[in-house]
């Protein structure tokens, strides 16, 4: 790092995403930290994030596909409502298509729990789970992905606008982690490379 002039980021004060103080049903842990599917569109994890921008909060809504470690939709707004997260699952059923049955994992937050939100999986074919109350760990793959995302996009780095932050996330997470972002469990490839091998495979076979 020091012959790079490369030098660490640290972290930021922390701030509460999730709400499971409601009265919504919670689903029960059926993922139980099975985070290696074998297949894609088998199991969807998604959680929220922040950022601070001149403007104020931004809130970043994700769903990864737990196969490839792939961002399949995602979506951002200026308050911690349903909407977004409805917005980044219609996004990446848009893009995605799963045809089967697909397994949704996310915390207890009420934008999960919500009627809408039950009502849009059940449209598409898909079931949720839940983690426990309180453990992160449960949806260890989407808090590892915002970690990484707050290091080497957000840390040390001043956002003047909403649409700043919005143009600097489609850039990385589409640009650079989707297309080009190496991954140890993906055997050092990015999440479109693992699953183009994946296809090529499938098709051969």
């Amino acid at each position: 790092m020091k012959e790079r002039n490369l030098e660490a980021k640290g972290k930021k004060k922390f701030k509460v995403t999730t709400d499971s103080e409601h009265k919504h049903p919670v689903a029960p842990n059926i993922l139980a930290r099975n985070f290696a599917p074998e297949r894609p569109n088998q199991v969807w994890a998604g959680d929220i994030t922040y950022i601070w921008t001149s403007e104020g909060w931004v809130y970043l809504a994700v769903f990864l596909d737990l196969f490839s470690r792939k961002v399949v939709g995602w979506a951002t707004s200026k308050r911690l409502t349903t909407s977004f997260v409805l917005l980044a699952f219609e996004r990446a059923c848009a893009r995605r298509k799963p045809s089967e049955e697909l397994l949704v994992h996310t915390d207890r937050g009420s934008q999960y729990a919500s009627h809408l939100f039950r009502k849009m999986l059940a449209e598409n074919n898909s079931v949720l789970s839940m983690s426990r109350r309180g453990n992160c760990w449960d949806n260890a793959v989407v808090e590892s992905f915002f970690a990484r995302l707050k290091v080497e996009l957000v840390h040390g780095e001043r956002f003047t606008s909403r649409d700043h932050i919005e143009h600097e996330l489609f850039d990385h997470i589409e640009r650079f982690y989707n297309q080009r972002r190496k991954h140890s469990f993906l055997e050092n490839t990015s999440p479109l490379m693992y699953e183009s091998k994946y296809y090529q495979v499938a098709q051969a076979a």
